[in-house]
């Protein structure tokens, strides 16, 4: 029997640019000549959903709130029913123009007069300064933001409460340590969301006709969703058999026992999914069939009623050379949406945009923070790719997509290899634009930032965590604030803008000690070394 795989990222992940790992999977599977088609239902439901025949069903479904006496509706969803008409006769030129197909709309957006307003505009900055005079567009994907999500406000309140555009049902995720809440919610009604998810994904089932069909969930917000998904195929399609893979799992499910997860999957695999997928594939093929036993790879499934954890494969994992290049054909790439959410230089590269996204080396060169989990494989088995592989595989992708923006999604790109990529770019002659996350390495010298800058590198992330030595140290950071100071600087003075995830709250962290690192973190603006930065509150997790 020939397998056939359907490979989703279920919603909601990004708006702005599909979720790398199916495209990563397709790329391995067609190395080995298996037929894959993949989706990306995110951006398919939020294209349902944001359209003039989904706004009119959405205020047809809502309106019945409105008229149960008792019913505490809040005047920004009042406000928001009262103006349907204008909302549903904007929504499809906005969409438009977020994909880039309708530039001329930005000129009515900025008017202010042309969409409908409600509680999202009275947070608006100051605009001119923003974006300046001339910042149309920008200024115009700004208020189209602003614009969808008094409409995602609106949804919360009066439809699904569980709804978010980057996560979908996020707190029952997160609740890794049981899955009572999780599987109570599976066992009520589809909400008005999942019933526009389960009419995709029927279609794209029957259209497909996968024997194999993949999800991968990277965040607790894709979780509901996926076991959704899941759900509808087990109870219309019995004969598919379903897997899950993916950063949820690798993270949260690694001692997963709770049977129930098998009522919807028939697989849980973890880390590099390409030999585990590899394995599945050859147990469903009637070569299977003549084996002794079945051989899988960190793979959960139940048996004889019991859940059972399988590494039985004799094949070891592929070395990065030998994965493919991520192949991003079936997702439509032209339909993806850019949104500014907030004035900031950095956070836009996540949201606007779309980024054909790589990996310079699998795992993390450095391995010992002490708030990380360094026993994953995903962190702990370091491998970088040649250069030179690195750039055939831009090349491959830029005449694949005709987008030659890449963000390298590296726990930590390695400098020498920074190095080595930057130089193969400028030999090649290729006008790329390239950003990733960073370790401020005292390598950062300011002759390799300025190679980074020549060859396309416009931004940074990096860890300074909290800013205060004895923390660093307690950490094993192996930095120290002078020396982030110095890189920061380097990479500033060279063209590249710079972000740093901060966290507060750390064991042993006083409260002096994060106020000097609240006021380091200021002089590092006010010197203009820093432009931009997100504070995250450190969290263990208990389960």
């Amino acid at each position: 029997m020939k397998t056939k795989l359907f490979v989703i990222t279920p919603p909601f992940t990004q708006l702005n640019t599909p979720y790398p790992a199916t495209a990563y999977i397709k790329g391995f599977l067609n190395t080995k000549n298996i037929e894959s088609v993949q989706a990306d239902l995110g951006i398919d439901v939020i294209l349902e959903l944001f359209s003039k025949k989904g706004l009119h069903d959405l205020f047809q479904v809502s309106g019945s709130k409105f008229q149960v006496v008792g019913n505490e509706i809040s005047d920004n969803s009042k406000r928001i029913f009262a103006l349907q008409d204008e909302y549903i006769k904007t929504i499809d030129p906005v969409i438009q123009f977020l994909q880039g197909k309708n530039p001329t709309l930005a000129l009515q957006i900025c008017q202010e007069d042309f969409l409908p307003e409600a509680s999202r505009f009275a947070q608006l900055e100051e605009l001119d300064w923003a974006f300046g005079t001339m910042g149309t567009q920008d200024k115009a994907k700004h208020l189209a933001t602003l614009y969808l999500e008094d409409i995602s406000d609106y949804i919360v309140e009066c439809v699904d409460e569980n709804f978010g555009f980057s996560r979908y049902a996020e707190r029952l995720g997160r609740s890794a340590n049981s899955f009572d809440e999780l599987y109570n919610a599976l066992q009520q009604y589809p909400t008005y969301i999942d019933s526009i998810l389960i009419s995709i994904l029927k279609e794209k089932i029957e259209a497909v006709k996968p024997t194999l069909f993949l999800i991968s969930v990277p965040f607790p917000g894709n979780l509901y969703s996926a076991f959704r998904s899941a759900q509808w195929v087990k109870q219309n399609h019995p004969e598919i058999k379903i897997s899950m893979g993916g950063g949820f799992p690798n993270t949260e499910l690694r001692s997963l026992s709770d049977k129930r997860v098998f009522e919807f999957f028939d697989f849980i695999t973890l880390d590099d999914g390409e030999v585990p997928i590899e394995e599945l594939v050859e147990n469903l093929s009637s070569r299977a069939e003549s084996r002794d036993e079945k051989r899988f790879k960190r793979t959960f499934l139940l048996e004889n009623g019991e859940v059972v954890y399988k590494n039985n494969s004799l094949k070891h994992d592929y070395k990065q050379a030998y994965v493919g290049t991520p192949d991003y054909s079936d997702l439509a790439l032209d339909k993806y949406i850019s949104v500014i959410e907030i004035v900031n230089p950095m956070h836009r590269m996540w949201s606007d945009g779309r980024w054909n996204k790589l990996t310079m080396a699998h795992g993390c060169y450095w391995g010992k923070c002490t708030f990380c989990d360094i026993s994953l494989d995903y962190i702990k088995v370091y491998e970088p790719v040649a250069a030179s592989l690195l750039c055939d595989r831009m090349e491959e992708l830029i005449l694949q997509t005709g987008q030659n923006g890449f963000h390298f999604v590296d726990e930590a790109a390695p400098p020498a290899l920074m190095r080595a990529l930057a130089l193969e770019i400028l030999k090649r002659k290729l006008a790329v634009t390239w950003w990733t996350n960073i370790r401020f390495e005292k390598s950062f010298s300011k002759d390799l930032c300025l190679l980074l800058k020549a060859s396309g590198c416009i931004a940074v992330s990096g860890g300074l965590e909290v800013a205060s030595d004895r923390l660093l140290k307690l950490i094993d950071k192996g930095v120290t604030v002078e020396q982030v100071a110095k890189v920061t600087r380097n990479f500033t003075e060279a063209g590249i803008m710079v972000h740093a995830y901060l966290m507060y709250g750390y064991p042993t962290q006083t409260i002096q000690e994060t106020i000097d690192s609240l006021e380091m973190v200021r002089q590092l603006f006010e010197a203009g070394v820093l432009q931009s930065g997100f504070w995250h509150q450190f969290a263990i997790d208990g389960s």
